[in-house]
């Protein structure tokens, strides 16, 4: 049985491969886990890219900044959404750039809570519908397919999609038992993985960490709470089935093994 198992196997092609990315929060983006994602790409060469939400912090339009403080005019906060938003597109342009150099055009952006907060924006003040998150990032130009906020994304047999719906300790849990498909996530900021066996198969949930700056000087609102969150991206291969495989990356300090070669970050 496990020969025959592992001759099956190596009949299968890899049909297709991605590079996934949580969320990344720029500009208070980890540099090194960054550099660790970036030079992965140019080693790995996947032809799907999946930015997974939280692109951008986007503090300038935070709901929470303002809630027990009132908000200052109009155009002191556009002065510093513009500031933000250049940060942003110069962050995501590094991502392109490398994205470009290997020749992958197939660009998926799902839009996280954060990202969404300029809508909330634009929502307020209908006449500045150039500060949404999909054109303040110019995604149609960049060549990326977008998808709002909470929206599920089908490749194969795998879903993305931001997160948010299940946030408890066993949220994994939760989302493989409530939705009934192998999805995959950020927005916790943590490393998790559950499966659960259902009436068509097994099937799981995978949530990638983040690749923010977890330093307690760029989370002064978590006012010195401990976190599990954890640097990480993920690396899919599709088989010609459309069945999948995931490898988790961890970063530590900078730095992974991909494949058995060391990437690292700080260099």
């Amino acid at each position: 049985m496990y020969r025959g198992f592992k001759h099956s196997m190596a009949k299968k092609k890899i049909h297709r491969r991605a590079i996934v990315i949580p969320d990344v929060h720029f500009p208070l983006q980890d540099d090194a886990a960054v550099n660790v994602v970036l030079k992965s790409i140019e080693m790995v060469k996947p032809n799907i890219f999946v930015c997974l939400g939280d692109l951008g912090e986007w503090k300038s339009v935070s709901p929470w900044r303002y809630k027990r403080r009132k908000r200052p005019p109009l155009e002191y906060t556009l002065e510093d959404l513009k500031v933000e938003a250049a940060a942003v597109n110069d962050g995501l342009d590094l991502f392109d750039n490398a994205l470009k150099k290997i020749g992958c055009k197939d660009k998926h952006m799902i839009e996280g809570n954060h990202d969404d907060w300029l809508n909330s924006f634009v929502e307020e003040f209908p006449y500045l519908p150039q500060y949404k998150f999909k054109n303040i990032m110019s995604l149609k130009d960049r060549g990326y397919k977008y998808y709002p906020y909470g929206h599920l994304v089908q490749i194969g047999k795998l879903f993305f999609y931001h997160g948010g719906h299940y946030t408890t300790v066993n949220h994994t849990r939760q989302h493989v038992m409530n939705l009934g498909k192998n999805i995959i996530y950020g927005h916790t900021h943590d490393v998790q993985r559950q499966g659960v066996t259902h009436v068509d198969g097994a099937h799981h949930a995978w949530t990638l960490g983040c690749l923010k700056d977890m330093s307690k000087e760029k989370n002064q609102w978590l006012r010195g709470r401990h976190t599990n969150w954890c640097h990480a991206f993920g690396i899919i291969d599709w088989f010609d089935d459309n069945n999948f495989r995931i490898d988790v990356i961890d970063i530590h300090k900078g730095k992974t093994y991909v494949w058995g070669n060391l990437i690292d970050g700080n260099a």
